[in-house]
C-alpha cells in the first residue's frame, strides 16, 4: 500500500487537505487537482493507482472525467459528492466508478474504502497473473520470455518492453514511458514510430504461438496495455 499513488480531484481545498493528511498518514502518496480541466490528460501521462473524484467540479465535472478515463483505464475511481440522490449515485456507478461516498464523510472511512478498492485491484491482478503464468514465463537472468513453453526470439529491447507491459496486466503504459525505455536500451533517441515497430514485431512473434489471440492492445492516443482476453 505504501507505494500507491492517490489522485484527489476536489475543488474544496479544505476537504482536499484533510483527505491528503489522512491518506499520507496511512502511507499513500497523494496528488491534488482543484479543477476538472486537464485531469484526463494528467491520468494518461502519470497514471495514479486510484482516483478520489468529486462529482461537482469547475470546468469539467466528475462524471465526464470518469467517462473519459474509463475509455482507456480500469484504475479504481471513488466518487465523492454532496449530491446524495440515488440517480446521481447510479449514474456515477454506471459510468464506471467503483464506489460512491457522500459528503459529509469520515476521512477514516474514505481511507478504509481506498484500501478496500486497492486490495480488490491487487486480487484481480494476481488472478490475471496466475492465468498468465500458464501462457507466459519470464526468465529474468537469461532475459527470455516463453509462451506456452516456446521461447520467443526477442531482442533485448523487445524483452524489456514485453516484460514491462506484462508486469501490470490491464495497466495502460503511456507512449512516453515506453519511448524512454527504448532510448535507455538502445542508447539513442527513440520516437513513437520506434515503439510501434517494436510492438508490431512483438505481436508477430507472439502470434506464431498464440495465433489470433491478441495480448498487446493499443489504447488510442495513450499507449499500450497487456491483457489476456
Amino acid at each position: 500500500m505504501s507505494e500507491s499513488k492517490i489522485l484527489i480531484v476536489e475543488d474544496e481545498v479544505r476537504i482536499a487537505e484533510i483527505l491528503t493528511d489522512y491518506l499520507k498518514q496511512a502511507g499513500f502518496a497523494v496528488e491534488h487537482k482543484e479543477r476538472g480541466e486537464g485531469v484526463v490528460e494528467h491520468v494518461k501521462a502519470c497514471p495514479p493507482d486510484l482516483i478520489l473524484l468529486d462529482l461537482m467540479l469547475p470546468g469539467v465535472d466528475g462524471l465526464e472525467i470518469c467517462k473519459e478515463v474509463r475509455k482507456f483505464s480500469s484504475l479504481p475511481i471513488i466518487m465523492v459528492s454532496a449530491r446524495v440522490e440515488e440517480l446521481d449515485r447510479l449514474l456515477g456507478l454506471e459510468l464506471g466508478a467503483d464506489d460512491y461516498i457522500c459528503k459529509p464523510f469520515s476521512p477514516r472511512e474514505v481511507v478504509a474504502r481506498v484500501k478496500v478498492a486497492l486490495r480488490r485491484l491487487k486480487a484481480q491482478v494476481e488472478a490475471t497473473k496466475s492465468e498468465e503464468k500458464e501462457l507466459f514465463s519470464v526468465d529474468e537472468e537469461a532475459e527470455r520470455i516463453s509462451v506456452k513453453g516456446t521461447t520467443l526470439d526477442l531482442t533485448r529491447t523487445e524483452f524489456k518492453l514485453l516484460r514491462l507491459l506484462a508486469s501490470r496486466p490491464g495497466r495502460v503504459y503511456p507512449r512516453a514511458q515506453l519511448v524512454d525505455l527504448c532510448a535507455q536500451q538502445e542508447g539513442e533517441p527513440a520516437f513513437d514510430r520506434v515503439i510501434d515497430s517494436h510492438i508490431k514485431n512483438l505481436r508477430k512473434k507472439i502470434a506464431r504461438v498464440l495465433g489470433d489471440q491478441e495480448v498487446i492492445h493499443s489504447v488510442y492516443g495513450v499507449g499500450y496495455r497487456f491483457e489476456i482476453a
